[in-house]
């Protein structure tokens, strides 16, 4: 129904929040199964599936632990989308860029979450996925667009495409500004 309407793609997503003890491997797993059988579902159909596996910035976790979090949910996606068959060229993977907490007390540049982001898609993302497409994930417009920048402007091995698919972010100061109110349309 959908392709013939002219969809081509299709996205699922799994959240995974972060503490000492979360997710779990059994989350994680899971999570990762399910990602993974979605994409093999849509390539079956002739859908490019859109992979999103979301490490949440809720939270008081430094930046070191999102990046191992992230690092492991990557690990376990992958591994599952290689158990179930996917062809990892005609995927597209949608991530969190790896960021402290927002309840962090400490100090994280833009430059750090573009490192450790790019760190992090080096050991865990195959040079086969030939793009990621970030998602904002709680990033106003300004932070999530600069921290992309920052990743495509390091010096670093990066063999995918690096972009965004940012819904919420490029929204969310026009929906501010227009508040739901004729008034504010010009």
């Amino acid at each position: 129904e959908y392709y013939a309407a002219g969809a081509r793609f299709a996205k699922w997503r799994a959240v995974y929040k972060v503490s000492d003890n979360t997710p779990s491997s059994v989350s994680t797993r899971e999570n990762s199964w399910t990602l993974a059988r979605c994409g093999a579902i849509c390539q079956q159909n002739g859908l490019v599936p859109i992979i999103e596996p979301e490490v949440l910035m809720d939270g008081s976790h430094d930046i070191e632990r999102a990046a191992h979090v992230t690092e492991n949910v990557l690990v376990a996606t992958y591994s599952a989308m290689m158990q179930q068959g996917l062809l990892l060229e005609g995927t597209l993977l949608k991530p969190n860029m790896v960021c402290a907490g927002m309840d962090y007390p400490g100090k994280v540049t833009g430059q750090d979450i573009a490192a450790y982001t790019i760190r992090t898609l080096q050991r865990a993302v195959p040079v086969a996925v030939p793009a990621v497409v970030f998602l904002s994930g709680g990033q106003s417009e300004e932070e999530a667009t600069q921290n992309l920048n920052w990743m495509n402007s390091m010096p670093a091995k990066k063999p995918w495409a690096l972009t965004f698919s940012y819904g919420r972010a490029l929204q969310q100061s026009c929906l501010q500004a227009w508040q739901g109110k004729d008034e504010n349309i010009e």
